[in-house]
């Protein structure tokens, strides 16, 4: 069994939006041996996502996130992780300052898919927090294609067949 986990700062918009989305696309796609997690660096535990996070999942993917509770990083599961994805450079240099031990597990999303694009950020995908919905439409769009790419690199590197 896979574990994945996102981090953001506040486990309320863009890992728990990678979350959500990636646990749909591996029901859809009946893949049953990857598990998915995300926390955030300064999360408050039982934080909901912000309504903006929620509206954009369900208008764009059909995914309900009002049960997502954020998770602080310090009190989640992450040193049980195969493989952990930060939405920043920032959180990956946070991630791997508090455990230098899971070195060769810690990426940035675009980092780890080889994602780039000319008009985004060629690291990070930036925080949505505080600004307008399509603001949000284009975070989770971006995430999105990284996912895509997440399950084809997995499938054609870890052997979890036609994804």
């Amino acid at each position: 069994m896979m574990k994945i986990m996102f981090i953001c700062t506040g486990n309320i918009c863009r890992s728990a939006m990678a979350e959500w989305l990636l646990k749909k696309k591996i029901q859809d796609r009946d893949i049953k041996d990857i598990e998915v997690y995300s926390c955030g660096v300064y999360a408050e535990d039982g934080d909901t996502p912000t309504w903006e996070a929620k509206r954009v999942m369900m208008d764009e993917y059909s995914i309900d996130m009002s049960k997502h509770r954020a998770t602080n990083i310090r009190n989640s599961n992450i040193e049980k992780m195969d493989l952990i994805l930060c939405a920043t450079s920032r959180h990956k240099r946070a991630v791997l300052s508090a455990y230098p031990e899971l070195e060769g597990k810690v990426f940035t999303m675009k980092e780890y898919v080889g994602y780039e694009r000319e008009y985004h950020d060629k690291i990070d995908i930036k925080d949505p927090w505080g600004y307008d919905i399509e603001t949000y439409r284009s975070c989770v769009a971006e995430i999105d294609e990284c996912l895509e790419m997440l399950l084809k690199n997995l499938s054609n590197n870890v052997g979890y067949g036609k994804i």
